[in-house]
């Protein structure tokens, strides 16, 4: 610090003036535990937990939080203090069904307690989430191309599925679309509607949902298309709840939608591609993950075989996505991905890197920049973050 610099701040101190740094007025500080799922088999044991610091951007080494068989995709209650998780095995109670764990959350460890399961009623499921008030966790089943609602008890326990549906038909492409694939389900800001991705159909189909009754059906429409041999994958709103994107796992692109939160209606605007310009050969590409950033200024999506991040623009008055770059540094087979509620870091989980790395996001571009921080995680496939209890 300069003489004339030093002078200047005391003089200011002297007289009460506040004087900041504009890089360290933007810093964040403090941390957020995180979890992350797993596929187990080889070396992991089930869901791991670290820290982020947010000042650094780096993470604690990893410590099992909790065991299970796969609990490879997770959901966070509300009131932050139960945590559900799919269990991704082949048989449950002699039938070909998966499992739905309820976990609780011990707030000073961070560590997890099994409290019971359920059936997820149909084979394979693969993504869950946790409705609006706390009330219900929702299922999807890829295997068996099915929605499920399974009630939440007041100590966090679930009960036997309230609401089952099972998805019917086919698309273009007979080797991954000769049935229905359920491969999300997501609840509207409103708690009124869930969307349920089916990668088999190459549709968005949408339920009415009815918290209190824990119960989905049919809405009017009934489902978003996309185009032939697309295979919606996942699905995220933006936060003004105008707009809202489904990633498309073998088209390897990304369609935006306008939203009517009134009917549940969702109409196409656009699909755009994850890929690079110049990208030909997509043999052995996916896409995996989408993801709104906190501010509703970007959107990120992940390409597996091309072990990337694409960041996308978003027009905040047409809600359409322009391709501002990709990020590939320390990134292999990107599962899922997720960012900090400060908006400040994207963490990437490496299926087959069998780590998390860490990246900066520029809060005026929405690119991705290394932060050199990463982590030895097995085989996983979920980031979701917890505020540290205070």
């Amino acid at each position: 610090m300069s003489r004339f610099v030093r002078v200047v701040f005391g003089v200011a101190c002297l007289f009460g003036i506040v004087v900041t740094s504009s890089n360290a007025a933007d810093a964040p500080s403090g941390k957020q535990r995180v979890y992350f799922g797993t596929y187990t088999g080889k070396v992991s044991k089930g869901i791991y937990r670290s820290e982020l610091d947010l000042s650094t951007g780096k993470l604690s080494p990893p410590v099992l939080a909790g065991e299970a068989t796969s609990p490879s995709f997770l959901a966070i209650a509300p009131n932050e203090k139960f945590l559900y998780s799919v269990g991704e095995i082949s048989d449950f109670g002699g039938k070909p069904a998966g499992a739905v764990n309820a976990f609780a959350i011990d707030a000073a460890t961070g560590n997890l307690k099994l409290l019971n399961q359920q059936s997820s009623v149909g084979a394979g499921p693969c993504h869950v989430v946790v409705d609006r008030e706390g009330k219900n966790v929702l299922v999807a089943n890829y295997g068996g191309g099915s929605a499920a609602v399974l009630p939440i008890n007041a100590d966090g326990k679930i009960g036997e599925a309230s609401s089952f549906v099972q998805h019917k038909g086919t698309s273009v492409d007979k080797g991954r679309q000769e049935a229905p694939h359920a491969h999300s389900i997501n609840v509207d800001a409103k708690n009124r509607f869930a969307f349920v991705a089916d990668l088999g159909l190459d549709t968005v189909q949408v339920y009415r949902f009815d918290a209190a009754k824990g119960t989905i059906a049919p809405n009017d429409p009934a489902a978003a298309k996309v185009a032939p041999s697309s295979g919606p994958r996942h699905f995220a709103f933006h936060p003004s709840g105008k707009f809202a994107y489904v990633i498309n796992e073998m088209s390897l692109t990304v369609t935006a939608f306008q939203y009517d939160a009134d009917k549940g209606q969702l109409s196409t605007l656009q699909t755009i591609t994850t890929l690079p310009e110049g990208v030909t050969d997509r043999k052995g590409m996916s896409t995996a993950e989408v993801v709104v950033h906190p501010s509703g200024k970007f959107l990120y999506g992940s390409n597996r075989g091309h072990h990337s991040i694409a960041a996308f623009a978003i027009d905040q008055s047409t809600g359409k996505l322009t391709a501002v770059g990709h990020q590939g540094q320390g990134i292999k087979t990107p599962r899922n991905f997720n960012i900090d509620p400060t908006g400040n870091y994207l963490l990437v989980a490496n299926q087959d890197g069998d780590s998390v790395v860490v990246f900066k996001v520029d809060q005026a571009t929405g690119k991705l920049e290394p932060t050199g921080s990463s982590i030895e995680v097995p085989t996983p496939v979920c980031v979701k973050f917890l505020p540290l209890a205070k």
